[in-house]
């Protein structure tokens, strides 16, 4: 077994967590409120902002040009491909894309990315990678999945979003296959570290469809000033 299906196998628990939970479940069903769907889609597109910080922080760490050109595709993914599935949730919602942009970040997503940001500065870039797959990763089995079970139509209102989602494999893939390379020569301190960071963002990506269903925010009201990492 490699190490990133060990990770994958002691993470199990939190992905049939994920699988089963009731935004998910709306997903699936197509049966999801406007407001969840609004609150889903600001607080996305500042974490997906985040999320391109910190793979440039993991290209100034990158020893090779495969690595810097690894990272800088998946920048290019997230600003030029992954706001369809944004889209479709917004349309469906009947808001534009533009309007969910600029917002302070809920609870949820403000701890998800402090977290992946304290890895990033801190970390090498082996534990970055392992902080930031399980986000490609249970996207895509929960678009795999969703494909799978519900069969949706082009008359599904969330067939763009689980069709998108379920033929990513690319990202997760190459995540995998350059984390077991670095697993095999570094240290069983660093595979811890790894592991540990890895099974956090699980339990995060959890927490963000939580927060999302739950139309999260602060336990005090708190004027909203935009987004700041």
């Amino acid at each position: 077994m490699s190490f990133t299906q060990e990770l994958r196998q002691k993470a199990d628990g939190i992905f049939q967590a994920i699988f089963e939970h009731p935004f998910v479940k709306g997903i699936a069903n197509g049966d999801l409120q406007k407001e969840q769907l609004i609150h889903y889609v600001k607080q996305d597109h500042e974490y997906l902002t985040a999320f391109m910080r910190i793979y440039g922080i993991a290209i100034s760490k990158s020893s090779d040009r495969a690595e810097i050109e690894m990272f800088n595709q998946q920048i290019s993914f997230i600003l030029n491909s992954e706001v369809h599935p944004h889209n479709n949730f917004c349309a469906v919602a009947g808001v534009t894309y533009e309007e969910m942009q600029g917002f302070a970040l809920a609870p949820g997503a403000h701890h998800y990315i402090r977290h992946m940001l304290t890895v990033a500065h801190e970390g090498s870039l082996a534990e970055i990678m392992a902080v930031l797959l399980p986000c490609p990763w249970t996207y895509l089995e929960i678009g795999e999945k969703l494909m799978k079970e519900v069969q949706p139509t082009e008359a599904h209102p969330f067939y763009e979003w689980i069709h998108f989602y379920a033929t990513r494999t690319n990202t997760t893939a190459k995540f995998c296959e350059r984390l077991d390379k670095w697993a095999e020569i570094t240290t069983e301190l660093e595979r811890r570290k790894m592991t540990e960071h890895y099974l956090l963002s699980c339990q995060l990506e959890y927490m963000f469809w939580d927060m999302a269903y739950n139309v999260q925010n602060w336990p005090a009201p708190m004027q909203s000033v935009g987004y700041t990492l």
